[in-house]
């Protein structure tokens, strides 16, 4: 759906149910040390942040997609474990960064890297958003479609 109807239909179906659950929330009246309070009470404390996904119809309901975004990072985080510095690590964890948010933004991730890797080393600061992921000023060859 684009984001226009999304929206419209999160304000028809879903925000509803929203509005029904945090009134339901602020009603709850349990003692402190239970679990369901704890929840109770971090739902209290994300409901600005959780009502977001009805201010703009681009915005996802879940963390899934980030979720698997870091995956790579989680399965990498015990082989790092054997990298022969710290500076390895480190240029590992920043690889994969750069792989990954060139995936999220539909970028081939090897052909965005040769260009960063040609390009870097002679580029002014002034022009150096140009080379970001969701810059409009990369070649066609860097973009999946």
């Amino acid at each position: 759906m684009p984001p226009n109807k999304r929206l419209k239909k999160r304000h028809e179906l879903s925000k509803p149910v929203a509005d029904a659950f945090f009134v339901w929330v602020q009603s709850v009246n349990m003692p402190p040390k239970l679990a369901i309070s704890r929840a109770i009470t971090y739902a209290k404390n994300q409901k600005q942040w959780l009502e977001n996904v009805f201010l703009d119809g681009r915005l996802e309901l879940s963390n899934n997609r980030a979720e698997r975004s870091i995956k790579p990072f989680v399965m990498g985080r015990k082989n790092w474990l054997f990298s022969n510095s710290v500076s390895g690590a480190k240029a590992s964890a920043i690889a994969f960064s750069i792989i990954e948010t060139a995936k999220e933004n539909g970028l081939k991730p090897f052909e965005y890297l040769e260009f960063l890797l040609e390009t870097l080393p002679n580029a002014k600061t002034n022009s150096l958003d140009n080379s970001l992921p969701w810059s409009d000023k990369l070649p066609p060859e860097c973009r999946m479609l």
